[in-house]
This record gives structure tokens, sequence and C-alpha cells, in this order.
């Protein structure tokens, strides 16, 4: 039985490790596509079954819109990030000012 693209990604997914992250277009690389916002579209959609959070941004961001809760999956991971602001910066926003470590965290099976 051949999968079709979505659950292909849902597996790659699941496979990631915890404390690494992949990028939207590593997961479509992996799957020999150059797909990365499909991959996006299948992650907004059906990606709630799987470490949703250890895909990630090219840039490192975290899934849009997720920013904190995906913060308290990466915390309890031990996920490698980069800080952008620090708690004593008027305008931090712990949400927004961080970037997963990709050069330390990044996932290439």
């Amino acid at each position: 039985m051949q999968l079709d693209f979505g659950g292909a990604v849902l597996l790659i997914v699941a496979d990631i490790p915890s404390g690494r992250v992949a990028t939207y277009g590593d997961v479509a690389a992996m799957l020999g596509s150059r797909g990365a916002r499909a991959v996006g579209r299948i992650m907004a959609t059906e990606g709630s079954s799987v470490p949703w959070w250890r895909v990630v941004r090219s840039d490192g961001r975290p899934p849009a819109g997720h920013g904190l809760v995906a913060l308290e999956h990466y915390r309890d991971e031990g996920t490698p990030l980069r800080w952008l602001a620090t708690d004593d910066d008027a305008e931090f926003d712990e949400a927004n000012d961080y970037r997963l470590d990709l050069a330390a965290a990044r996932w290439r099976p």
C-alpha cells in the first residue's frame, strides 16, 4: 500500500526525535518534493496527531500562531533555542522573541 503525500508527511513528522526539528522544506525534500507550503497545509489541517511543534519555518521560527504552546514543548524536550531579546527588554514577547537553533537541533534521518 502506498501512502498519499499527506500520509507520508505525517509519518516523517512522527519520526522526528524529541528535542529535534525539521523545516517544512526539509520534510518536503525527504519526500522528493519542493512543496514546503504543501507540507504546511498538511500540518495545519492534519498535524494535531503528530508532534507538530517539531516542524518549523526555514528561519527557525515556530509554527505560525503557536509560539507559546510550542515553546512549552521545546523547553520540555530540551530543544536548543536562540533568544532574540531578554526578559529585561520592555518589548520582550516570549511567544515571538525566540528561534530554534537549527544548527544544533535540525534533524536529518
